[in-house]
C-alpha cells in the first residue's frame, strides 16, 4: 500500500513573512517563492542542496538537504517552528534522465502535547510554554519539552502517489520513529555542556534503508539559513553597483535560522543502476486538498480538518527559478507541476525577462537569444559534465556521482565557474555562492565568446555580484554541514 494513503488530520498555521522581490521575483532563494505558499509557510521550501558528502571517509554517500519554513527569527517564541503533521514532505530523485521520480522519501511528522502542568492553589494549570526546564544533551534532555516532535521516513520506489513503499528504521534500534530536536530557545534553555549544538547533534541517527546494508543517516531540524545574500538592496531595484566589491555588502539573512531535512544516502542505492553516473532531484511538499476552520477547536492540533487526495503546493530544486525565471502568472502552476511537465515553462528560460531588467536598470548588453546556455544549466545539465544520455528536459538539480569531492577549504565558491566542477551548477554544496553564480550565468558567462567582442554575451565576463560573500565560516566539514541555528537570547543572567 502506498504511503499516501494513510489518514490525516491538520491544524493551521499562519505567520507573517517579509517579502522580498526584484522586478517582480522574489530574490531570497525560494524564501516565499509563490503567491499561494505565502498562505501556508510551514511547506514552503526555501533551498535545495545535493552533493557528494565531502566529510572525511563519506565519500561513497551523497548529501541531501531540503530546508523548509524561512525567515525564522531566531526570537520566534512562545511558539516556534514545528513542521506541518499534515502534510508530506518529500525528496525525488530521478536516475535514468527521463524526468520521472524513481525514488522518493517522504518525511510525516506528528506533534504530541504532553501538557505539562504546575499546581496552582489546589488545581493543576496547563503551562503555556514550549519548555519549563533547562534541556541538555543527555538521552533524557526533551523531558521539560511541552510539544515532542517525531517524524516517520519512508522510501517509494517508482510514482510517488502510487509505487511500492517501505519504512525507514533508526539502524542501530529498529525504531520506526525517529525525534527532531527542539528549537533553540536560548543559552539559558540549552546551558548544558556543549550547548545547543550538542544537544541537536545528538538527534543525528544512523538510518537503515530497507536493501541497503550500509547505514544512511538523517537529522531533520533548526539551523542556520545557509543561504547568502543582500537583500534590502537588491529588493530596491538592484540600488547597489552589481560589478562591486564581492565582499562589499552584508549578509540579509545573517540573523535568521530554517528548517532544515538532511539525509546522507549511499551512492549504490541511489545510482538503482550500478552504471548510472548522473543522478537528478527535487524537494516537494504536499496537503490535504480540503481545509475546513473549525468553529471552537478544542485541544491541541485540532484548530481545522483538512480531507481529500493531495496537492502539490511547494516545488524546488535548483535556486531562483521560480523567483527569477518563471513569470508571476505561472508561480502557483510552477509550483504544483511535476518535471515531466515543464516543457510548458520552456520559454521563461529560453527567452528570460531578467537580463532585459538589468541590461535597463544598468545599461549594459543582454545575451542573445535563444538562451539554450540557460537549458543546460537548468532544465538538461551540462554536456560533459552532468547531463544525463538521452535525458528529457526538465527543471531539476542534477549531481554527477563520479566527480570526487572537493573538501572544505579548498572549494570554490563560483563552483564550476570557479574551476571546481564539484560545485554548483553540479549538484549544490553550502558553500556555493548560487547568487554571484547565477547572475553571471543569465548575463553569459557560460557562453563560449563571453565577454568577446561580437559576441553572445558581451558582458558574459564580468564579475556580477550582489555584494554579500560566502566564505568556511558559513558552513561545517562534517554532517549535516549546516551551522547551528542562531539564538537571540546569548544571556544566562540570574538575579
Amino acid at each position: 500500500m502506498s504511503i499516501l494513503n494513510r489518514p490525516r488530520r491538520c491544524f493551521a498555521s499562519i505567520s507573517a513573512l517579509a517579502l522580498v522581490t526584484l522586478a517582480g521575483s522574489a530574490v531570497a532563494s525560494s524564501h516565499r517563492e509563490a503567491p499561494q505558499v505565502t498562505e501556508t509557510p510551514k511547506v514552503d521550501s526555501t533551498d535545495f542542496y545535493m552533493f557528494t558528502s565531502y566529510e572525511a571517509g563519506r565519500s561513497d554517500f551523497v548529501t541531501i538537504v531540503a530546508n523548509y519554513q524561512p525567515l525564522q527569527a531566531p526570537y520566534g517564541g512562545p511558539n516556534f517552528f514545528q513542521m506541518d503533521p499534515d502534510a508530506l514532505y518529500q525528496i525525488h530523485i530521478d536516475n535514468d534522465g527521463d524526468a520521472r521520480e524513481d525514488i522518493t522519501f517522504t518525511f510525516r511528522f506528528t506533534n504530541r502535547l504532553r501538557d505539562l502542568a504546575l499546581p496552582i492553589g489546589n488545581q493543576s494549570v496547563s503551562v503555556p510554554l514550549y519548555n519549563i526546564n533547562t534541556i541538555g544533551p543527555a538521552a533524557d534532555a526533551n523531558a521539560s519539552l511541552n510539544i515532542l516532535e517525531t517524524y516517520t521516513v519512508d522510501v517509494t520506489f517508482g510514482d510517488q502517489f502510487s509505487g511500492r513503499s517501505v519504512r525507514c528504521t533508526n539502524f542501530d534500534t529498529g525504531s520506526e520513529s525517529f525525534m527532531k530536536p527542539a528549537d533553540n530557545v536560548g543559552a539559558k534553555t540549552f546551558s548544558g555542556a556543549g550547548g545547543y549544538e550538542a544537544y541537536a547533534r545528538n538527534h543525528i541517527t544512523r538510518m537503515r534503508i530497507p536493501g541497503t546494508r550500509a547505514p544512511s543517516r538523517v537529522f531533520v531540524g533548526q539551523r542556520k539559513d545557509p543561504f547568502v545574500v543582500n537583500l534590502g538592496e537588491t529588493f530596491d531595484l538592484v540600488n547597489n553597483n552589481p560589478l562591486g566589491a564581492e565582499n562589499g555588502k552584508a549578509d540579509s539573512l545573517s540573523d535568521d535560522n530554517c528548517t532544515s531535512i538532511c539525509i546522507e544516502i549511499p551512492k549504490a542505492f541511489l545510482r538503482g543502476n550500478p552504471n548510472t553516473t548522473i543522478i537528478g532531484a527535487w524537494t516537494t511538499a504536499s496537503l490535504p486538498k480540503n481545509r475546513t476552520i473549525r468553529f471552537n477547536p478544542m485541544g491541541f492540533n485540532n484548530a481545522t480538518e483538512e480531507t481529500g487526495a493531495w496537492r502539490q503546493v511547494s516545488r524546488l530544486s535548483m535556486p531562483l527559478v521560480n523567483e527569477l525565471v518563471i513569470g508571476l502568472k505561472d508561480k502557483d502552476k510552477f509550483s504544483s507541476s511535476r518535471p515531466r511537465n515543464d516543457g510548458q515553462f520552456a520559454t521563461y528560460v529560453t527567452n528570460p525577462t531578467l537580463p532585459t531588467i538589468l541590461s535597463s536598470l544598468f545599461s549594459v548588453p543582454a545575451p542573445t537569444l535563444p538562451r539554450n546556455d540557460l537549458v543546460s544549466v537548468f532544465l538538461t545539465g551540462v554536456p560533459g559534465l552532468n547531463q544525463p544520455p538521452n535525458v528529457r528536459a526538465a527543471e531539476m538539480m542534477r549531481l554527477n556521482l563520479n566527480t570526487p569531492a572537493v573538501a572544505k577549504g579548498a572549494q570554490s565558491r563560483l563552483g564550476v565557474l570557479g574551476n571546481d566542477l564539484a560545485g554548483f551548477p553540479n549538484g549544490r554544496r553550502p558553500g556555493d555562492d548560487v547568487v554571484d553564480i547565477e547572475l553571471r550565468a543569465v548575463m553569459g558567462a557560460l557562453y563560449p565568446d563571453a565577454g568577446q567582442p561580437g559576441g553572445n554575451a558581451p558582458v558574459g565576463n564580468l564579475a556580477f555580484t550582489d555584494g554579500a560573500f560566502l566564505d568556511d565560516s558559513f558552513f561545517d566539514n562534517i554532517f549535516p554541514y549546516l551551522r547551528a541555528p542562531i539564538s537571540q537570547s546569548p544571556n544566562n543572567d540570574t538575579p
